[in-house]
């Protein structure tokens, strides 16, 4: 009879709160529950009175006041942490109900009506509370319990897929490894396919608003991705529209896991068979890895070709793939996009996604072709390229769509087939093959290039674009590596490169700062002067006639930091032709700056940089080591072997202030037009440069050695007489600073005391000129002065 009194009372209780419960009654429902919960392992009939009380959760809660949200958050949070814990109750009702009532808590419709006195919670009061009370958490680990129970699991993975689209509840999943156990759900025995739907889906929003390297770190577990290669080959074998976005969505979770290499792609086979979907049909091989498979051309498919050659680029990144790769004939496969483009499309795909696809495919053969450099020379992939170039540069009626990423820039032109086709030749020539090198070289590539690249500079002229810029970066850099070491391509290289090189140094020096990115274009015009003309005893004088040294000069006066390093290499190398000396001696720039005034503005400018010590006249401050910088003072005394450098030689080679001093040897120190005394201090240091340089090594050597032992007397005494003739070196070098630095002063006041002089006499001439107009006026105005100047004149 208790039982029976007890159910009545349940009833009512279900009846009274058929709208809702209020807040302030939850924690009462939720100690109901947990009673009914302990009756039904005694009393099957207390589980139709528990489901209806769960079911009533799926209902907004309602609040009398505002605050009753905030007020009564730890009773509602702990409610719902109660109400997950009620899945290990051994009932399948009961289970359902709870993910039913879960589910409602993302329903936005209010009840029809509600309590006297109240009103329902804010939309989303309960989803906050279910964050609070991790119920996310919680339903992951009931997985375990409805393991062999599909339409509780259905129901649990419905509630998951509401609740993971919440980041902090998609954090609580992943806590208690919410990914893995999800992805080994993927494959269990469902018909509807909601099994496969609903945990892809969970999966995609863990990747999305979870940390994506635990998740990652979850799934790279070898049963994990298996489970991801039978879902993704179930799929792919379908025929339904759903089954290809499904297939398309496992794919992109499994581009994912293939960007890290500690996920098993190789070892599982999924690898495998994804780099032979991307290959067909491309490759007319029979292979029973896509037995059944059938490239329906839809726009699913076209997805999926995208997402497939997206992952033969990062397999690439895996040297570990490289076999796979090449055994699976990838690069004949993405070669057979190298070939024009049809007005009309081609019979599988229309026009614009042949583009896209082509485009593509040219992007993964950059990756992929420096790593099977074999195969990509067995393909004659160079001679397919160079055929390519010349279509892009015919006068074809083409026009291109620019859809996608890869054809940015390129709507109406063939631009963006030329932009990646010489990113994919610069690929495999960055890998100084020789056999890559000639293969080009032979087919006439040089001369095709620099017609591209004069084609290129001229249209940039028309309309300035990203892509042509990089396209004349990209030849620049080719035809540096093609002609490197090779007299013969740099003659050739000379008959036209010549002069699209000076016209790239004729830039506007107000270009070089734009972000557009001619410092990269002229950095790379620089790199193949030094590549395919310095060397060439042809291309370099070919390259003076043209004023190519006043143009480098011109240059280095913008004070570039960037660019000064490499321009000063480069005058260096040309030093030793006669001419360029001469052409560097007549340089003139702004404001009629020899070329030596250029070179100790730099030098100061680079001493400034270094921290090299100077007063406010130049002079040196540190006699026994006049050139050391900052960096090398804060250096403590470090034993080196003797293969090693020391950090004075080390220095030469990373500032500039070595090519400066090479340069001066050529053009002298001596009789130097247009120096200020300012310029004379300077000079003094620049020309006993190698002297203070030769002095710190010494200096370094001496604190070796006394770092690690006492040296004998003989050496000790030669190690002081050689400090002393650096120190005395210097203290001479600051004694011509100082004289010339006199000589200055004694000259500005030489010339103050002249110009005193001048305006001396322009004040007594004055004073003359005065004095006589005064004379003119008395006698034009003064009868009696006129008389007595005329009785003058008379005895004169």
């Amino acid at each position: 009879d208790l039982e029976k009194e007890q159910l009545k009372t349940l009833k009512k209780v279900v009846k009274h709160f058929e709208n809702g419960f209020p807040l302030k009654d939850v924690a009462q429902i939720t100690e109901i529950l947990t009673l009914c919960a302990e009756k039904m392992y005694e009393q099957e009939a207390f589980t139709e009175p528990l489901c209806e009380l769960i079911k009533l959760f799926g209902l907004p809660f309602q609040k009398r006041k505002s605050s009753d949200e905030a007020n009564y958050s730890v009773e509602v949070s702990q409610s719902i942490t109660q109400l997950g814990y009620l899945m290990s109750v051994p009932s399948s009702q009961v289970r359902i109900q709870i993910c039913k009532s879960v589910v409602n808590f993302f329903n936005m419709e209010l009840p029809g009506k509600l309590l006297s006195g109240y009103q329902p919670t804010s939309p989303n009061y309960k989803i906050r509370m279910a964050e609070i009370g991790e119920l996310a958490e919680i339903l992951v680990l009931s997985l375990t319990l409805v393991e062999n129970q599909l339409t509780e699991k259905l129901w649990v993975l419905k509630a998951l897929q509401h609740l993971s689209t919440s980041g902090e509840s998609c954090e609580q999943m992943v806590s208690v490894q919410g990914a893995s156990t999800l992805c080994l759900c993927l494959n269990g025995a469902d018909p509807s396919g909601q099994l496969l739907f609903r945990s892809s889906d969970i999966l995609w929003n863990l990747l999305e608003k979870a940390s994506k390297e635990v998740v990652v770190n979850q799934l790279r577990r070898l049963e994990c991705v298996h489970a991801l290669k039978e879902a993704f080959v179930e799929l792919a074998c379908g025929f339904r529209h759903c089954d290809h976005q499904l297939r398309n969505d496992i794919l992109v979770i499994a581009t994912l896991l293939a960007e890290s290499s500690a996920v098993p792609m190789i070892e599982s086979g999924f690898a495998k068979i994804l780099i032979v979907l991307a290959t067909c049909p491309e490759v007319k091989l029979p292979n029973p890895l896509v037995k059944g498979f059938k490239l329906t051309y839809s726009y699913e498919d076209f997805e999926m070709k995208k997402l497939l050659f997206n992952i033969i680029g990062i397999l690439s990144k895996d040297p570990s793939a490289a076999q796979l790769l090449n055994e699976s004939h990838v690069i004949p496969a993405l070669l057979y996009y190298v070939k024009q483009n049809q007005r009309s499309g081609f019979p599988d795909w229309s026009a614009a996604q042949y583009e896209e696809l082509q485009l593509h495919a040219l992007a993964v053969l950059t990756s992929v072709a420096p790593m099977l450099v074999d195969k990509y020379l067995s393909c004659q992939a160079n001679t397919l390229l160079l055929v390519f170039l010349e279509w892009c540069m015919s006068q074809d009626p083409f026009f291109g769509r620019g859809n996608s990423f890869h054809g940015t820039g390129g709507r109406g032109t063939k631009l963006a087939q030329m932009h990646y086709s010489l990113r994919a030749l610069r690929s495999v020539v960055a890998l100084y093959d020789d056999a890559v090198s000639n293969s080009l070289c032979d087919q006439g590539a040089i001369s095709q290039l620099l017609d591209i690249l004069k084609y290129a500079a001229d249209k940039y002229k028309e309309k300035e674009n990203i892509a042509l810029l990089e396209i004349q970066a990209d030849i620049l850099f080719i035809l540096s590596v093609l002609c490197e070491d090779d007299n013969d391509r740099k003659e050739l290289f000379s008959c036209e490169g010549i002069g699209i090189l000076v016209s790239y140094l004729k830039i506007d020096s107000t270009r070089l700062c734009s972000g557009i990115g001619h410092n990269c274009l002229v950095v790379s015009a620089l790199d193949c002067l030094w590549s395919c003309v310095i060397g060439c005893c042809i291309a370099e004088e070919s390259f003076i006639e043209k004023q190519g040294i006043f143009l480098l000069l011109d240059l280095l006066a913008v004070k570039d930091s960037n660019l000064c390093s490499m321009v000063l290499g480069i005058l260096i190398e040309f030093s030793d032709n006669p001419k360029t000396v001469l052409h560097m001696s007549i340089w003139r720039g702004k404001r009629n700056r020899t070329a030596a005034n250029v070179l100790i503005q730099l030098w100061r400018q680079e001493e400034q940089d270094l921290g090299v010590k100077r007063d406010q006249y130049g002079r040196i401050v540190d006699t026994k080591r006049p050139v050391i910088t900052r960096f090398q003072k804060q250096q403590k005394v470090i034993p080196l072997p003797a293969c090693c450098p020391s950090f004075s030689i080390m220095e030469i080679s990373e500032s500039i202030r070595a090519k400066i001093y090479s340069l001066f040897c050529k053009l002298g120190f001596e009789n130097l037009p247009d120096l200020s005394a300012k310029d004379v201090v300077t000079l003094a240091i620049i020309q006993h440069f190698i002297d203070f340089k030769v002095g710190e090594v010494w200096s370094e050597i001496s604190a070796e050695i006394k770092e690690e032992f006492r040296p004998v007397t003989s050496d000790e005494r030669a190690l002081k007489l050689i400090s002393e003739v650096s120190e005395n070196t210097g203290r001479m070098v600051l004694g011509l600073q100082t004289e010339a630095l006199e000589r200055q002063h004694n000259q500005e006041i030489k010339e103050e005391k002249q110009f005193y002089k001048e305006i001396q006499a322009t004040q007594i001439q004055r004073d003359m000129i005065n004095k006589s107009w005064e004379n003119f006026l008395a006698r034009t105005s003064n009868y009696e002065a006129l008389k007595v100047r005329n009785l003058m004149e008379q005895k004169i």
